[in-house]
């Protein structure tokens, strides 16, 4: 446990973002027991021209013309910053020594604003925890002198073509400054220990609670209960980027006794793919996040078809989480992010393979394993995650912090 102590945390998503977050949610179990800045990240001059009439970026220009409060508190020993200095946007420069001067520049600004909240909060001695902003992290550790220095990889943000460009060699440069990295999969664990040997897989928390299969609230749909089982099923967005058209057509024709049901929005792969010309697969289409449950509790076995590729291999898989809570048998892609679900999730690397383990989990499910499935989606809340965080910080500084 790490208490009592002052932690900042820059990042690449604003508190304001409409989406999920997990350095929000990890920002507020740090708040439990340290007071925490949670620093936004600065408003480019390219962002700031082109999305203006956004509420979000209208708020922020309001702030630097000091119409607005720059600090907002957000809970108990929990804020957050927005800094007040435009940065330039620098990322279409193409020559790395040039980049580096000004991506210097910018940070030097964004400090000087996080300076000016550090002492209007009367923060001292602090905690740095870097989510996965590598540019602006390059030089910060210098500039801002925290006792601890973290840096929380859980994207494989250098295969992205906005980060490539000059991620891929600086990102390594950010991890070998930090104390401590700290990752969400095995995968990018591996991948940052060449650089830093203070490298840890932490994992992730996972709110489940939505999914809770002593929850007598949670019926079946009238319409799934049209569609004749056993039902094989998917919850999420279809995207080509990520899922296995092929494989979903190859398990629907292979198994044609089997009902294939996906739940959520289409991309245009998706929508022309031969999958809707399939009997025996349905799109459900979107559904209200509350009605998810409802729908994941009239399957019989549930999936996750990922392609293995740059945006799947080493991210951390919610969707499991989701499916185990419920006690759902689930069979997904086997990827080096998924060795943590080896015991509770069956694992393919071919179609056939896919067909099979399907066909294994319809056949030996039991009460029993649905109630080891439950409890282990349950361990993975933000409380442990967040020990987990804090035991990896002090076992990389026990020899050279003075914790209070």
């Amino acid at each position: 446990m790490i208490k009592g102590q002052d932690i900042i945390i820059i990042g690449i998503q604003p508190w304001d973002i409409e989406i999920g977050s997990n350095c929000k949610n990890i920002a507020v179990e740090f708040a439990k027991e340290n007071r925490v800045l949670y620093v936004n990240p600065p408003l480019d001059s390219i962002t700031k021209i082109k999305q203006k009439k956004q509420k979000r970026i209208q708020k922020r220009i309001q702030i630097a013309k000091g119409n607005s409060p720059d600090i907002e508190e957000i809970s108990h020993n929990l804020w957050t910053f927005y800094p007040k200095t435009t940065i330039d946007s620098i990322n279409w420069i193409s020559i790395p020594n040039v980049f580096n001067f000004f991506n210097k520049r910018n940070t030097k600004l964004f400090v000087t604003d996080i300076q000016s909240a550090i002492v209007r909060l009367g923060f001292s001695n602090y905690i740095l925890f870097n989510d996965s902003s590598m540019f602006l992290g390059l030089h910060i550790k210098e500039m801002l002198q925290p006792k601890v220095y973290a840096y929380y990889m859980r994207d494989y943000l250098v295969k992205v073509p906005y980060w490539q460009k000059h991620g891929e060699r600086i990102e390594p440069q950010v991890v070998k400054k930090a104390n401590v990295v700290v990752t969400n999969s095995d995968f990018f664990a591996e991948l940052c220990y060449p650089f830093n040997t203070q490298s840890c897989m932490v994992g992730q928390g996972c709110d489940v609670s939505l999914f809770n299969e002593a929850n007598q609230e949670i019926k079946i749909p009238d319409e799934l209960k049209k569609i004749p089982n056993p039902i094989v099923g998917y919850i999420g967005s279809l995207t080509s980027l990520r899922l296995d058209i092929a494989l979903l057509e190859s398990i629907a024709e292979k198994k044609k006794n089997w009902s294939i049901v996906l739940v959520g929005p289409e991309d245009e792969d998706f929508k022309k793919s031969n999958l809707h010309q399939l009997p025996n697969v349905f799109f459900l289409g979107s559904k209200k996040e509350s009605q998810l449950p409802n729908y994941l509790k009239g399957f019989d076995v549930a999936i996750n078809p990922q392609l293995e590729n740059h945006l799947t291999i080493g991210n951390y898989p919610r969707k499991i989480d989701e499916y185990l809570a419920m006690g759902k048998p689930v069979v997904a892609t086997k990827t080096k992010a998924m060795e943590m679900f080896q015991n509770y999730v069956y694992q393919c690397s071919s179609y056939e393979e896919y067909s099979n383990m399907i066909e294994t989990a319809l056949s030996e499910n039991s009460s029993q394993l649905e109630q080891e499935r439950i409890a282990f989606a349950n361990s993975h809340t933000w409380e442990n995650n967040v020990m987990k965080i804090y035991n990896a910080i002090l076992k990389a500084t026990k020899n050279n912090v003075k914790w209070d």
